[in-house]
């Protein structure tokens, strides 16, 4: 089942109306927002490997979940989907595989959020400070520590900045899929998900393979 209807724009193209969410999949939203971002600051490339690595897992929970959005499919038992270890083995191929089925429309705005922040000035504090925040909702020293580690990997390393921004993409798409049903939900009209206009320039630095895949860059 198709849980969207597309509307074309004059001004802003296609755009994806979701249909009112199921109340588990809307938990498993908020909750997919919970990644242990590290809240120290380490110039070593341990702290580089592991905040890619995040990104990764964020990155792919988020698809997968917009997969179940966009199917209105109950996502079941979830144990093996919030481990927050490393993605390897039959845990990754099958997020991955979810992720494969995100309809072409659904991943558009992934990919126009993500290209956005990377050409924006601001893309650091924006993604940055919307990671971290969801991530510890309930604790605003952890989410101020985490929102340094992120802004200033981001600031220091240019090409960590596809994968951080692919993060906050793919999290900020589901959350705002959630908004726009409740929408719907509440007055009966479509109502778009929000999305930042996408860049027509293609980066080049720190896109990495799974970036290419998740995306259907290649």
């Amino acid at each position: 089942m198709q849980a969207y209807q597309l509307r074309e724009d004059p001004h802003l193209g296609c755009r994806v109306c979701p249909l009112p969410v199921r109340a588990e999949l809307a938990e498993a939203v908020t909750r997919s927002h919970r990644i242990t971002w590290p809240t120290w600051i380490d110039r070593g490339p341990h702290m580089l490997r592991h905040v890619l690595e995040l990104c990764r897992l964020r990155t792919a929970r988020g698809l997968a979940l917009l997969y179940w959005l966009a199917a209105d499919l109950p996502p079941g038992e979830l144990d093996w989907f919030w481990t927050p270890l490393r993605l390897t083995g039959p845990r990754q191929e099958r997020m991955y595989a979810a992720a494969a089925a995100v309809p072409d429309p659904v991943l558009a705005l992934v990919v126009a959020n993500w290209t956005w922040a990377l050409a924006s000035p601001h893309g650091g504090r924006i993604t940055a400070s919307y990671l971290a925040g969801a991530a510890y909702r309930g604790d605003g020293f952890l989410a101020a520590d985490a929102t340094m580690t992120l802004y200033q990997t981001y600031d220091r390393h240019p090409e960590a900045r596809p994968a951080i921004a692919a993060a906050w993409a793919a999290a900020r798409v589901g959350a705002d899929w959630c908004n726009a049903a409740d929408l719907r939900a509440r007055y009966q009209a479509q109502t778009p998900v929000f999305t930042y206009p996408r860049d027509t320039s293609t980066p080049t630095l720190g896109v990495r393979p799974w970036i290419q895949r998740l995306f259907r860059l290649e």
